[in-house]
């Protein structure tokens, strides 16, 4: 848990802040700011409620149903179907911290004062996120058009006190989960479930959070390949920072630097500096070009996202300035609830981080077979033939990346009408996240079965070390992975190194050696 107060202003939460509040518990708190920009713009909608104009999401029906006009008396029951109608999502829950940051965004995207709802509505967000609740939202159901409706319906159905919760990750009640929080179930007035379920929210929680662990881990690609390469007793040389500058992309540049750095002072490496080998196989020798392009796709993905977070993506949408119609105010209905920008983004998320499991899987091959391996044994293993060592290692290696080569092909080309084609083309956006997300957690697991190896390799090669940070890296795995002198149970040592792998240890331990992560 956290001290950290992250503040909502609709236009500066940043991608790191969604994370502290979803995994690690940071508590949240409203600028004043928001309060006046939500006021003045709830005065508006209260102003058109009352009246007799039909105004969209106010006092008329959704969707294809847009025309059809609403009694003045029946506008709470309007919102109330709305949300009860449309939480039809289908599949497991978003797991706890995804939700969370799913409750936030939708906090966030409310503060920048477009949605024309009450300031209490965002006061129960964040008093259930500051309560360690969060909705029980379905992960599929959503086509990503007029936002993520099924996702975030099933969200609003937490602040009424219905279906399911999650209270510090166990499923509960919601009306167990709003006592938590000290609140009553909310009776939502005129467009206040037009406002809460407009929006990206649902793919853009479940993105962000994708994304930040993606960075992550290419991070610890950099640190688990250069332990690789030294285990291979690989070279240095194609990550000479000249070659880099006759091909000057970022992600690039900075890989190399990083690997020179992680290989400065390695024993392994200076031991066989004239062998005579000519050139390393692609997948040590391009890892530069190869993580480095996807780390420029990250970067590209990552300011989509900052922008989506910070945006309103509701409909209508009120403006307190501009070309005024009503009430010395612009009441306009838009389409800034379609997911395509990030559906786009999401879906190159899963593309570009799966190469790095596809690279990585190649090096892992390197590493177990004797024709490639430099004088390492038939698959790592001491006494091959009675033992068969890392060699299914490897292959469950190849199912992942075939998983992932399945959930890499873009959910953002499809597109089925839907809302009796008032909503005519959609986005795929939720699909894009939860392929995504999938992706992500096999990339983990390949590079956590190539670090087994790499590590099984310097061991084998015996009393000659890797550099101080490699070194640093591969000592945290021995305290919780030992060497495999015979076959064990395999499966054992990767549910271990999994846990390594999602948690800090490994980048701190290089810090510890004395690298810069990058």
């Amino acid at each position: 848990m956290t001290t950290t107060t992250v503040t909502l202003d609709g236009r500066s939460l940043a991608l790191e802040d969604v994370r502290a509040v979803a995994r690690d518990g940071a508590r949240v708190a409203i600028a004043a700011s928001v309060r006046e920009r939500l006021s003045a713009a709830r005065a508006v909608v209260d102003e058109l409620a009352a009246g007799d104009r039909a105004v969209y999401g106010i006092n008329t029906g959704f969707g294809a149903l847009a025309e059809v006009r609403i009694p003045r008396e029946k506008v709470q029951k309007l919102q109330y179907n709305l949300i009860v109608s449309h939480a039809v999502g289908v599949g497991a829950p978003l797991p706890f911290a995804e939700a969370r940051a799913l409750l936030l965004l939708r906090a966030n995207t409310l503060a920048v004062g477009h949605s024309g709802c009450r300031v209490r509505v965002l006061d129960e967000l964040v008093a259930l996120l500051n309560a360690g609740v969060a909705p029980y939202v379905p992960e599929k159901g959503s086509v990503g058009a007029s936002g993520d409706l099924a996702p975030l319906a099933h969200t609003v159905l937490l602040l009424l006190g219905e279906g399911p919760a999650l209270v510090d990750g166990r499923v509960t009640t919601a009306k167990e989960a709003l006592a938590r929080a000290a609140l009553e179930p909310l009776v939502l007035e005129a467009k206040e479930g037009l406002a809460l379920i407009n929006g990206t929210q649902a793919m853009v929680a479940r993105g962000t959070l994708a994304l930040l662990e993606a960075e992550r881990l290419c991070r610890l690609a950099d640190v688990i390949g250069g332990l690789s390469l030294d285990a291979l007793q690989g070279t240095n040389v194609a990550f000479d920072p000249r070659i880099h500058r006759a091909r000057p992309h970022a992600g690039q540049s900075t890989v190399a630097a990083n690997l020179r750095r992680l290989l400065d002072g390695s024993e392994l490496l200076a031991a066989h500096k004239d062998c005579g080998k000519v050139q390393d196989p692609y997948s040590l020798r391009c890892m530069p070009q190869v993580h480095g392009a996807t780390r420029d796709a990250l970067a590209y993905i990552r300011s989509v996202l900052e922008r989506e977070v910070n945006s309103a993506t509701d409909n209508p949408l009120v403006f307190l300035d501009g070309d005024y119609d009503v009430a010395g105010t612009s009441v306009l209905s838009g389409g800034n609830f379609h997911g395509q920008p990030v559906a786009l983004a999401l879906d190159f998320l899963a593309i570009a981080i799966a190469e790095i499991a596809n690279i990585s899987e190649r090096r892992v091959e390197q590493l177990v077979n004797p024709a490639l391996s430099s004088g390492l044994p038939p698959f790592l293993a001491k006494e091959p033939g009675l033992n068969s060592g890392f060699m299914i290692l490897q292959v469950t290696a190849a199912a992942l990346i075939n998983e992932n080569k399945v959930l890499s092909h873009p959910a953002s080309t499809d597109s089925i009408p839907s809302s009796a084609s008032r909503e005519d083309h959609v986005s795929m956006g939720m699909t894009a996240a939860n392929k995504a997300a999938s992706v992500v957690e096999n990339v983990r697991r390949v590079l956590g079965i190539e670090l087994l190896c790499a590590c099984q390799g310097v061991d084998l090669r015996g009393q000659l070390k890797s550099s101080a940070p490699l070194q640093a890296v591969f000592e945290e795995v021995r305290r919780s992975v030992p060497f495999a002198p015979e076959d064990r149970l395999f499966h054992d040592d990767l549910e271990a190194i999994e846990r390594l792998m999602a948690s800090d240890a490994l980048l701190t331990s290089a810090r510890s050696g004395g690298y810069e992560v990058q």
